[in-house]
Order: C-alpha cells, then sequence, then structure tokens
C-alpha cells in the first residue's frame, strides 16, 4: 500500500513541478559571472523558451519519471520501517523522527543516483545536441566514463537526501502536534499541506548547499574534476563564489519542494485512506 500511495503522489508532485527543477539545476550549474547568466526566475523561464523551446521545460524528464514511483515509495515505506526499528530505542518523538527521516533519505539516495545523474546531464544547456535523448545520454556515459560513471555523487546525493529528509519529517511531526486539531476531511487535508509545506521549505535550507554541490559534480564530464568531495567542494564554491553561491537556485527549489512537500503528503494520505478503505 504505501509503495503504491508513494509512487502516486510522487509522479503527482514531478508532473506539476519538474520545469521549477530544470531552472534550479540551471541556475546551481551556472558559474558566477558566465555569459548571458540567469538574472533571476522570470529570466530564466524567459530565456529556456526563447532560445530553447517550451520544451527545454521538460528535458530529462524522463529519468525521474522512471525513478520517481520507488524513490517516493522508498521515502515513505524506509521511514516507517526505521521508526519501527528506532522507536523501542528513543523516546523523544521529536528526535525519532528526525533519525527515522534520514536514515530513509540515505536509503533513498542509493536509488535516486544514477538516474539523477543522467537527469543533470539532460538539463544541463552546455550539453544541448549532445544527447539525442535519455537512451543515448545512458550509452554514451557508459561508453566514456564506464560502470562508475553512473555513481558519481553519490555521496552528495546521500547528504542531500539526509537533510532534507530530516528536515521534512521532523517538521511533519512537530507542525502536526501544534495545529489545531481536524475535524473534517478538508481540514486534515489542509493540515497536512500546511505540515508537508514547512517541511519541504526547511528541508530545502538545510540541504541547498549538498543539491549544488551535487549538481556541479554530476555536471563535470571531462577530467580533471573540479568537484569530487562534498565539504571540500562546499568550501571551494564559499571561497571562490561567495557563500551565497551555495543557495543558487534557492527559490525554484522552494518554490517547487515547499509545496510539493504539501502535495506529497496529501496525495500520499488520501490514496492511502482510500487503499485501506477498499483493499484491505
Amino acid at each position: 500500500m504505501n509503495v503504491a500511495a508513494g509512487a502516486i503522489a510522487g509522479v503527482t508532485e514531478i508532473l506539476v513541478c519538474y520545469p521549477l527543477d530544470v531552472i534550479k539545476t540551471r541556475f546551481q550549474l551556472q558559474v558566477s559571472g558566465a555569459e548571458n547568466a540567469y538574472k533571476n526566475l522570470g529570466d530564466a523561464f524567459s530565456k529556456i523558451i526563447k532560445q530553447e523551446g517550451v520544451g527545454a521545460l521538460y528535458r530529462g524528464i524522463v529519468p525521474p519519471i522512471m525513478v520517481e514511483a520507488p524513490k517516493r515509495a522508498i521515502k515513505f515505506t524506509a521511514n516507517e520501517e526505521y521508526t519501527r526499528f528506532f522507536k523501542p530505542h528513543v523516546q523523544d518523538a521529536q528526535v525519532l523522527s528526525i533519525l527515522t527521516g534520514m536514515s530513509a533519505g540515505f536509503t533513498e539516495s542509493i536509488v535516486v543516483v544514477s538516474p539523477d545523474l543522467i537527469k543533470i546531464r539532460l538539463q544541463d544547456k552546455r550539453n544541448a545536441g549532445m544527447y539525442s535523448g535519455t537512451a543515448d545520454c545512458v550509452a554514451k556515459i557508459w561508453a566514456q566514463e564506464g560502470f562508475a560513471g553512473f555513481w558519481k555523487g553519490v555521496e552528495a546525493t546521500a547528504y542531500r537526501h539526509i537533510f532534507w529528509n530530516a528536515g521534512y519529517f521532523g517538521c511533519i511531526q512537530y507542525v502536526r502536534s501544534v495545529l489545531p486539531k481536524a475535524e473534517t476531511k478538508e481540514g486534515k487535508m489542509l493540515n497536512n499541506f500546511v505540515a508537508g509545506s514547512i517541511g519541504g521549505t526547511v528541508g530545502t535550507i538545510l540541504n541547498t548547499p549538498f543539491d549544488v554541490v551535487k549538481s556541479r559534480v554530476q555536471g563535470q564530464i571531462a577530467a580533471p574534476y573540479k568537484y569530487n568531495w562534498s565539504f571540500p567542494a562546499v568550501a571551494t564554491i564559499a571561497r571562490e563564489e561567495g557563500f551565497g553561491a551555495l543557495y543558487k537556485g534557492f527559490v525554484p527549489k522552494v518554490l517547487r519542494l515547499g509545496p510539493g512537500g504539501g502535495i506529497l503528503l496529501v496525495t500520499f494520505d488520501v490514496v492511502t485512506t482510500f487503499m485501506r478503505k477498499n483493499f484491505l
């Protein structure tokens, strides 16, 4: 049940919010002072549509769609399983939710690292015309970088998911506890949307520096590589481009993952409730 609910919730969120992910990646790969750089969200939308067409806003959507079902299913299923595992040993509910979120995030990262790398390569405007599609991108990565190439950025991916899930599930637990108790189905949906949106926003604040590093690491095609391990890469970006560069792409990212976190939680809860009533 959790597998199906997580899958439906994840695909719903990505179909609604994917163009923001493309723009987020473009900002993260953009080195400060680059020629024809995107100035803000509106400028990025305008330039991408004008220069590359509307389809560019959905470039690279196939890998995340393919992985979205197992990714979101793992997020919620792993969180519940880790909760059962840690609950006898952790008494504080808030600490428990953060710990289980971190553990679920690490598990999730193993599944998404390779599809994310393919997505980054397809989204990068420097690679325009390099790949004819997803299958061609996979074939060229295999030919040029081998099996190990698909695991590039796995460490930064793990940190990204650990911090996001810790913020997301930790906030859901807290926000639900302070909101007025919902008396109706609509009230419960609103509470879930508020809790999920706040959780998604906090998770995004926590994990964006590692997401920037992940995009930089995975966007590298030819050696020598400038970015390798996460914390040295964070230090390099901050030193060369300023601390603010670690939050490049934050606006489109939080616009996606803030409300997206709410959409995710509401959809998951609606689908699981429906399945319990009709199939169990």
